[in-house]
Parts: C-alpha cells; sequence; structure tokens
C-alpha cells in the first residue's frame, strides 16, 4: 500500500516537493565534476535532493556512488564501507564487481552475501585493514576505476560529520584532501545532519576541508509549493483539504518538510468524514506534540538549569543581547562567560541556530512542545 505521506526516511520522486533551482545546481556540479558541500538542519531533505538528482544524472559515462557513513566508527571503518559502495555501485553485475575486485583490491579476499531484494544483488564485506592496504589507496580507489573505465565518477558521502568523531579526526582529514584534491575524474557531494559539525568542518580556515568545493545551503520549502501537494494527496485518499487549512498545516510547522509531512498525515488519520476541519488539524497538531514527547524528553533532561533558562528566554521573545544585565537576572543566566558558554552548547547539540536576525530554537515542534508542556 502507497502511503500518503512520507516522514523520518528519504523520500521518492512522488512525494518530494520543490527544490527546482537546487536540483538544477546540484545537477550541473555532478555532472561537471565540481565537489559540493551541502549544509541544513536535519530533515530537511538533503538525502532525498542528492538521491533524486543522483536519479537523474546517472549514465554510462557518469556513475553516481551513494555512501552512508553514520555508523562508521574509526578510520577503516570509513575505508571498508567507502571501499564496498564504489566497488557495489560501480558494477551492474556480480562478474564486474569480481573484475573490479581483482583489479583494484587484489591482495583482498572479500565476503559476497546475496540479498532477498531485487534492487540489490549482493553486498560485500571487504575486511580492509591496516596491513592490508594504506589509506591513500582506498582513497584512489574511485578515481583508480573511473580512468580504468573511461567514465566520471560522483561519490556522495552522507553524514560526513561522522569522521570528525573519529580518533585523530584532523589527521583522518587531512589524508582525504590530500588524495582527493588531485583526482580529475572522481568528484564528491559531501552532506550530513549536523548543520554545526558541517559547517565548522568546511567553513574555517584552519580545517583541511575548506573551500574544498561549492556550499549549497537548503532553505525551506515554501507553503506556496506544498498546499498542492497536500490537496492533492488529500484528495487521493477521498478526503477534501482546503487551501486555507493545507496553508495552516505549513505554517503551523513553520514549512519544516518532515513535519508538514507528519502533520498531514495525522489529520488525514483524524478525519473522520469527507471534509477536513480546523478541528481534526487542532486534533493533528496535539498528536504531534505526543508523538516526540519522549525524544524531546530525552533530548532536554540533559540539558543544564542554564540552558533550559536560556530556552526559556529565547520562547519568551528574547532573541538578542543575552548578556545586559536584566536579562540574565530576570532568567537566571549566569555571568556574561557563561552565556558565551551556554550558547555553545546549545549549538553543538544542535538545540539553537544563531541567525542575522537573533537566535532562535532550531526544531519548530520542540519550541512549541517546550512552550505548552514544560515552560
Amino acid at each position: 500500500m502507497k502511503k500518503p505521506f512520507v516522514f523520518g526516511v528519504a523520500v521518492d520522486d512522488a512525494h518530494f516537493i520543490g527544490r527546482k533551482k537546487e536540483i538544477e545546481q546540484l545537477k550541473s556540479q555532478m555532472q561537471y565534476g565540481i565537489n559540493t558541500i551541502l549544509i541544513s538542519p536535519r530533515r530537511w531533505g538533503k538525502t532525498s535532493l542528492v538521491k533524486r538528482v543522483a536519479k537523474e544524472v546517472a549514465n554510462d559515462q557518469l556513475k553516481v556512488v551513494y555512501v552512508d557513513i553514520l555508523y562508521c566508527r574509526n578510520e577503516y571503518d570509513f575505508y571498508n564501507t567507502f571501499a564496498s559502495a564504489v566497488l557495489g555501485q560501480t558494477a551492474s553485475r556480480l562478474d564486474e564487481w569480481k573484475q573490479n575486485a581483482q583489479e583494484f583490491l587484489s591482495r583482498l579476499v572479500p565476503k559476497i552475501s546475496f540479498s532477498p531484494e531485487p534492487n540489490h544483488d549482493f553486498s560485500i564485506s571487504l575486511g580492509i585493514t591496516p596491513k592490508t592496504y594504506k589509506p591513500e589507496e582506498i582513497l584512489n580507489l574511485p578515481e583508480q576505476i573511473a580512468r580504468k573505465r573511461g567514465y566520471n565518477i560522483v561519490v556522495c558521502i552522507d553524514e560526513f560529520q561522522q569522521i570528525g568523531d573519529f580518533a585523530d579526526a584532523l589527521t583522518v582529514l587531512k589524508r582525504m584532501r590530500s588524495v582527493w584534491q588531485h583526482q580529475h575524474a572522481t568528484s564528491y557531494c559531501l552532506f550530513g545532519s549536523k548543520k554545526h559539525m558541517m559547517s565548522t568542518l568546511f567553513q574555517q580556515r584552519n580545517h583541511p576541508f575548506y573551500k574544498f568545493g561549492t556550499t549549497m545551503y537548503l532553505g525551506l520549502i515554501p507553503a506556496e509549493e506544498w498546499i498542492p501537494y497536500l490537496c492533492q494527496q488529500f484528495e487521493k485518499e477521498g478526503k477534501n483539504l482546503s487551501v486555507p487549512l493545507a496553508e495552516q498545516i505549513c505554517k503551523m510547522v513553520e514549512c519544516h518538510p518532515s513535519y508538514v509531512q507528519q502533520l498531514a498525515f495525522n489529520t488525514l488519520i483524524c478525519t473522520k468524514t469527507s471534509e477536513v476541519s480546523e478541528v481534526n488539524l487542532t486534533e493533528a497538531y496535539e498528536n504531534l506534540l505526543d508523538e516526540n514527547t519522549p525524544l524531546f524528553i530525552e533530548k532536554t533532561e540533559r540539558l543544564t538549569a542554564y540552558q533550559m533558562n536560556f530556552l526559556r528566554a529565547i520562547i519568551a521573545g528574547i532573541h538578542q543581547d543575552f548578556g545586559l544585565a536584566a536579562i540574565r537576572e530576570e532568567y537566571n543566566l549566569g555571568s556574561a562567560s557563561n552565556i558565551v558558554r551556554i550558547k555553545e552548547a546549545l549549538i553543538e547539540k544542535e538545540f539553537i541556530d544563531i541567525t542575522p536576525d537573533g537566535i532562535y530554537i532550531a526544531d519548530p515542534i520542540l519550541e512549541k512542545w517546550l512552550q505548552k508542556r514544560v515552560f
């Protein structure tokens, strides 16, 4: 059964909304071999965008490799995941994969397992260790394959910020940059779910990946692009969602992509008649808060009293001048130097965003939850 709305996972073509400008830009950069750094807050659709564009540009002369390194805990976890993806996704058949493995990683005896899923014929376990291959050999693998086979490769690495948590991460990043910057048949699209860490890796002069490629910032998808999709999806389910209520769905979650889908789904299941009402939407919104309550409790219970006070000040409408004595005293924020530490901690934990207009809570539903259930 097809889902009317999709959230929590990458969306496919049927549920991919907007992003025409971003699609064209990323498509051009992949086709011309320009390294791309994709930055946005969590769950704004980076993975969906990359996979959508990858489908459009991939052909016999341009291979696109997608690598998710979320579960890589050290340098050689990364090399095994990286090499497995490159070998597996540049080969369309098992015999072609074997040929690549024998030609480019001849010192290994890989383990191959077959998948029952139709789109995944086999998976690879390489067992790369410091004794078998130097890091530079693995990092240069896509370039070797591309040059030998006469095509270009784009390697898309999801959750790239994980490398920042590796032991001696700076050395690993320097090694990557030193190899990748000399490749001409291979380009990279690097993105991840932690906006602050991604910005640090690519925008600070003292980091190895500074100016590695073109940086793309994903903005929110405007309500006018969501509304036709929302009304259409409700219509498919035999429900009538008015344009004003579709706009209200977007407004209630500030056009946050994942929350738009989730609130729309909640509204659909709360609607027992053919016509969606404001009562249905209100009930759906309360359900959205309830569904996220366990996660929000887990996140906020780790915060200090000062950090919670800082969030309370934001919710009360304070977005700048936190160092003023009156604000520090009213919200019990401590000293001016303590406020600096509070901000750094909340940015690191992805609770707040700093914008030209001031400091705001990054997650719109967390903000409403704090406002209604905590403060």
